[in-house]
C-alpha cells in the first residue's frame, strides 16, 4: 500500500522497540488538490496585513554601512546601481575617523555572492540590522572566518563586534529577512518567516561551497508577530556550543561564526542580556519555505524554489526531465542521513517543526535542544514538547512526517496528472524507512567496532540500546568504553561501573566479541576505530548551562571558553583530568531546556 493509505513504518528505533505510529497525513496527502483552496483559506485569513509586507525594492542595496556614537547612519551611503558606491568590487569610505587595520579590512569588499535576493520579491523582505548600544565581541570563529574568505578574520574585536552586531553592514551585503510557513507541533502556520534574523549574504568558501551568513537577534523585522527580534545570551551561547560540537562530531550542521553582546537587556521571564549569534548555513531554505507558497497556491513560485535549490544543491539534476521527483528523493537521503547521524550522538533536537527541516540536511535551529546523559529512548528536554512529541525515538518518524508535507508542496510538479503525482510522492516518502535504517545500522555497527554491519546485526545494536536503557548506563560514555573492552579484561571495569548490575552485559558481551572475531582484525585497530567515532566528550546540558550561568550572571566567559575549546575535539580525552566527560550529578541534572524566544 502506498504511504497515503497507512502509517508510516520505520525500522525498531535505537531503544529497541518500534516508532510513535505518526501517521503521515495520508488522507491529507491523497486529497492535497483539493485541500489547497482550504489550506489558502486558512493562510489568508492568518496572514499579516498587507501594509506590512508591501514595502518593495527592486533590489536590496549593495553598501556598507556604519553608526556613530549615537547609533546614526553616517553620511553619504545607500546609492545602489552598477558602479555605485557600494556596489561590488567597490568599498564605500564610510568612516571619518582615521582607519586602523581592522576598519581597513572591514573596507575591503567581502566576497558576497548573493543569489536569495534575485529570486522574486514575495520570497523576502530587504531590511537592515537594528543597532545596539555597546556590542562586544564574546566569541569568534577565526578558523571558520578564513575558510569563508572573509578578510575580516585578522580584525580587531571592536570592528568584528560592530559587523557582527549589525551596527555596521560590509561592503556587498544585501540583508533580507525569508518568508516561509510551517508546522509547528503539528499545527499549520501559513506565516512565520525570520522574526529575528537576517540574512546578510551568500560567499562562496574556498571547498567552492556557496554558504549563507545570517545574524540571528538582529531586531525587529516584518515577520515578528509582535516579538522583539532580539536574542537573549543563553540562547546565542548554547547555539554558538552545540552547533560547533556538532560539527566536530561529523553531523550536518548550521555553524557558528560569531557571539556577541549587545550591551542591552531583552525581556524574558527577567530582565537578560542581549546578544547575537552570526550563522553560517549551505542554505536557510527549509520545508516551511516550500509551504508559504504552496499554502498561497502560488505554483509558480514553488517552482522557482525548487529550481533554485536544485541549482543550489542539487545541480546534477538540473535540466533533467523528473528533477522534481529526484529532488524530493534527494532531501530524504539527506534528512535520513542527519537524523541517523542524530541518533549515533544521543541528541534530541526538541523542535523538528517543518520550518526547522532545513533542504540542505543541516540541522538547523538549536533551541532546545540536547544530548542525553543516561540512555532513554524516550527522553525529552524541550520545555514546550510536553506530550513527547520530538522525544529520541520519535525523531525518525517525524522527520519522515516533515518529509510527506514538503512531498505535498511538489505534486504539481510531479505530474501533471493528480494520480500520478501522488504516486511518486508516496513511493519516494515510503523510502525513507529504509534508507534511514541504512544509516543507522552502518552509524551504530561502527560505534561497536563492525567495519560493515549487515541486517543480522541489527539484533545486536538493539540488544545493548535495551539493557543501557533499563539499567540506566551513560550513552555516551558506555560506547566509548567499549573500544577497552574488546578483550576480557581489566578494560570491562570502566564500562559496567555505568550499569546499575556489573553483570548485566556478560551475556551481549559474549556475542559482541564473538561478531568481532568475524572481523579478523587485531583489537588495537578495532579500537582504533571505535574511538574515533565514539567521542569522550559531548556538550553535556550541565556543562552548557554552567557555561550560561557564569556569563549570564558574572559576565565570565572562562567556563564557556573552556568548554568551548574542549568541544572541538570530541574525540579525545581531555589532558587535565575526566571533568568533562563525566555525566552530572544528580544536583547537576538538567531536565528542561528552552527555546529563548
Amino acid at each position: 500500500m502506498g504511504v497515503a493509505r497507512r502509517s508510516a513504518k520505520v525500522e525498531r528505533n535505537a531503544g529497541g522497540k518500534m516508532l510513535a505510529d505518526y501517521r503521515l497525513s495520508g488522507q491529507r496527502l491523497s486529497r492535497c488538490f483539493a485541500d489547497r483552496h482550504r489550506i489558502a483559506h486558512t493562510a489568508a485569513a492568518s496572514m499579516m496585513p498587507a501594509a506590512a509586507l508591501s514595502r518593495k525594492r527592486t533590489k536590496c542595496r549593495f553598501w556598507a554601512r556604519s553608526v556613530d556614537a549615537d547609533h546614526r547612519p553616517v553620511a553619504g551611503l545607500g546609492q545602489t546601481g552598477p558602479g555605485a558606491v557600494g556596489a561590488p568590487g567597490f568599498a564605500p569610505n564610510c568612516y571619518t575617523e582615521t582607519p586602523n587595520q581592522g576598519t581597513q579590512l572591514l573596507m575591503k569588499p567581502a566576497p558576497f555572492d548573493n543569489s536569495y535576493v534575485r529570486l522574486p520579491q514575495s520570497f523576502y523582505e530587504c531590511l537592515d540590522p537594528q543597532p545596539v548600544r555597546a556590542p562586544r565581541l564574546v566569541a569568534f570563529n577565526r578558523g571558520l572566518a578564513r575558510h569563508l574568505g572573509l578578510a575580516w578574520a585578522c580584525g580587531e574585536d571592536s570592528d568584528l563586534a560592530a559587523i557582527f552586531s549589525g551596527n555596521r553592514l560590509p561592503a556587498g551585503a544585501e540583508p533580507l529577512a525569508m518568508a516561509y510557513a510551517g508546522h509547528q507541533f503539528g499545527h499549520f502556520v501559513p506565516q512565520l518567516g525570520d522574526g529575528r534574523a537576517l540574512l546578510l549574504g551568500e560567499v562562496v568558501d574556498r571547498a567552492g561551497v556557496r554558504r549563507d551568513i545570517a545574524l540571528k537577534g538582529s531586531g525587529q523585522t516584518p515577520f515578528s508577530r509582535g516579538g522583539d527580534g532580539r536574542a537573549a545570551l543563553g540562547p546565542v551561547l548554547r547555539e554558538f556550543l552545540l552547533s560547533e560540537a556538532m560539527h566536530a562530531l561529523g553531523v550536518p550542521t548550521t555553524r557558528a561564526l560569531a557571539a556577541v553582546v549587545t550591551g542591552q537587556k531583552v525581556a524574558r521571564e527577567r530582565a537578560l542580556p542581549g546578544a547575537v549569534v552570526t550563522r553560517v548555513a549551505r542554505s536557510h531554505v527549509r520545508v516551511g519555505t516550500f509551504q508559504y507558497f504552496a499554502a498561497r497556491r502560488d505554483t509558480q513560485a514553488v517552482r522557482v524554489l525548487a529550481d533554485y535549490v536544485i541549482a543550489r544543491h542539487d545541480p546534477e539534476l538540473a535540466g533533467t526531465a523528473d528533477r522534481y521527483s529526484q529532488l524530493l528523493r534527494a532531501v530524504i537521503e539527506r534528512q535520513a542521513r542527519l537524523v541517523a547521524k542524530w541518533l549515533s550522538v544521543g541528541f534530541i533536537h526538541g523542535v523538528m517543526n517543518t520550518d526547522n527541516a532545513a533542504i540542505s540536511g543541516e540541522t538547523i535551529d538549536y533551541g532546545p535542544c540536547a544530548f542525553m546523559d543516561e540512555f532513554n529512548p524516550g527522553q525529552v528536554f524541550s520545555s514546550i514538547d510536553r506530550h513527547g512529541r520530538y522525544a529520541y525515538d520519535n525523531q525518525p518518524g517525524i522527520a519522515q512526517w516533515n518529509l510527506a508535507r514538503l512531498a505535498e508542496t511538489l505534486l504539481p510538479l510531479l505530474d501533471n496528472d493528480d494520480d500520478r503525482a501522488l504516486e511518486q510522492a508516496n513511493q519516494a516518502v515510503g523510502g525513507f524507512a529504509q534508507c534511514f535504517a541504512q544509516h543507522w545500522r552502518a552509524l551504530f555497527g561502527a560505534k561497536l567496532g563492525l567495519a560493515h554491519a549487515d541486517a543480522a546485526d541489527s539484533d545486536l545494536i538493539h540488544d545493548l540500546l535495551a539493557l543501557m536503557h533499563h539499567q540506566h548506563a551513560d550513552f555516551t560514555l558506555t560506547f566509548r568504553h567499549l573500544a577497552d573492552a574488546i578483550e576480557p579484561g581489566p578494560g570491562d571495569g570502566a564500562l559496567v561501573q555505568q550499569l546499575d548490575d556489573p553483570t548485566a552485559l556478560e551475556d551481549w558481551l559474549v556475542r559482541w566479541r564473538t561478531r568481532l572475531a568475524a572481523e579478523q582484525q587485531a583489537p588495537e585497530a578495532i579500537a582504533e576505530r571505535m574511538r574515533a567515532v565514539n567521542p569522550a566528550i559531548i556538550a553535556r546540558n550541565h556543562l552548557v548551562e554552567r557555561a550560561i550561568r557564569a556569563a549570564e550572571d558574572d559576565d565570565d566567559f572562562a567556563i564557556f571558553d573552556a568548554l568551548r575549546d574542549a568541544l572541538a575535539r570530541p574525540f579525545e580525552p581531555p589532558a587535565d583530568g575526566t571533568g568533562l566527560q563525566l555525566p552530572p550529578q544528580p544536583h547537576e541534572r538538567v531536565t528542561q531546556t528552552f527555546c529563548g524566544t
